[in-house]
């Protein structure tokens, strides 16, 4: 099969060519119909995370490379181990990448995204951006129904992690706006699937600096969509609700979009923090207790949130995001792009081989 792999932080993917893997115990072989690219895969490939203030968060341990990335995955079953359902062969599933050691208490309440030692598909383990990929159990796979691949295996990551910043928010949502900072393509997901998950019809005010992406929201279902570098971007806010927000979702995570929603936020306000651009949050601190305020991160999803996720999906309750479809053979020039600022919603890649989806 051909994969396209990291041999070396910094450096560009490399295409390989190795034997298709023969599942063994309960592990499932998927033919890959479509594999999106994520942000963190570009911090994958620079092997660190930018904590701000010249520190750098490692990401090379726990990991050995060459390493296939790509941890949004929808494919077709084609075999089974001895010890997995062997009536799943020839049905179509979505990936929960986020495997962990399956021995900890964390894992064994269902929060395997968690755990301490981690052997996500992608991050730690192969991934997607192949033609194949083994996942351990059948439990990691979900069905998608009528959904198109290409949209179902961003429900893996920009759509779990969307699902779960949301009901995060939930209670909050219900009494005044909800701010998402970033419309890239988590921030897009959270947009479209904000009516079905928080069961409100509070207004949706989306902040972002390119006006190709503030089109897109507003196109997903944002009622208002503002720059948040203009002068007015603030007093635009508070015409919505004088007293802020009581509900803000940062998918940037940088100083800048922390500080704009932290700014924008009122008396008993919820921050959840959930992009990896870097950076360091500076803030008085008195303002915490004093306005009540709430800062709280959001990490993708569990093994619950995911199933539930797929369920509003196959009902048809997740519109579906921008998409950018690419060959395999792309993978690089994907990232480049996504890194570069030039993706509106997800780039998602598909192998060439045919495959039901």
């Amino acid at each position: 099969m051909i994969s396209y792999q990291l041999s070396e932080y910094g450096r560009p993917l490399d295409r390989t060519e190795s034997p298709t893997p023969v599942p063994e115990g309960a592990q499932v072989l998927l033919r890959i119909v479509a594999s999106g690219v994520c942000h963190s895969d570009l911090h994958l490939c620079d092997g660190h995370f930018d904590l701000g203030d010249g520190q750098r968060l490692d990401l090379s341990k726990g990991r050995e490379l060459p390493l296939t990335l790509g941890h949004e995955i929808a494919g077709e079953v084609v075999a089974v181990g001895p010890d997995g359902p062997g009536d799943i062969v020839g049905e179509c599933r979505v990936v929960y990448p986020w495997v962990g050691c399956r021995a900890c208490n964390r894992c064994a309440r269902g929060d395997e995204h968690l755990c301490g030692r981690p052997q996500a598909l992608g991050v730690v383990r192969d991934g997607g951006f192949a033609e194949y990929v083994v996942v351990p159990d059948a439990r990691y796979l979900f069905d998608y129904g009528a959904v198109d691949g290409r949209v179902a295996c961003t429900y893996a990551c920009s759509g779990l992690t969307a699902y779960g910043a949301l009901l995060k928010v939930r209670e909050q949502a219900t009494e005044g706006p909800l701010l998402v900072v970033g419309a890239g393509g988590v921030g897009l997901a959270a947009v479209a699937m904000a009516r079905a998950v928080l069961a409100t019809k509070t207004t949706i005010v989306v902040a972002d600096i390119d006006e190709t992406r503030r089109q897109a929201a507003l196109e997903a279902g944002a009622d208002i969509a503002i720059d948040p570098t203009t002068d007015e971007a603030v007093s635009m806010v508070r015409q919505v609700d004088r007293h802020g927000v009581r509900a803000a979702v940062d998918f940037v995570g940088s100083a800048d979009t922390a500080g704009f929603a932290v700014r924008l936020l009122g008396q008993g306000g919820v921050l959840i923090m959930v992009g990896l651009f870097g950076g360091a949050l500076k803030m008085r601190l008195p303002l915490l207790p004093l306005r009540q305020l709430t800062l709280r991160g959001s990490y993708v999803g569990s093994l619950a949130e995911m199933s539930a996720l797929t369920t509003l999906a196959r009902a048809g309750k997740i519109p579906p995001i921008p998409l950018s479809n690419r060959p395999l053979d792309e993978a690089q020039n994907a990232l480049e792009d996504l890194g570069a600022g030039r993706a509106v919603g997800r780039i998602v890649l598909h192998p060439s081989h045919p495959a039901s989806g």
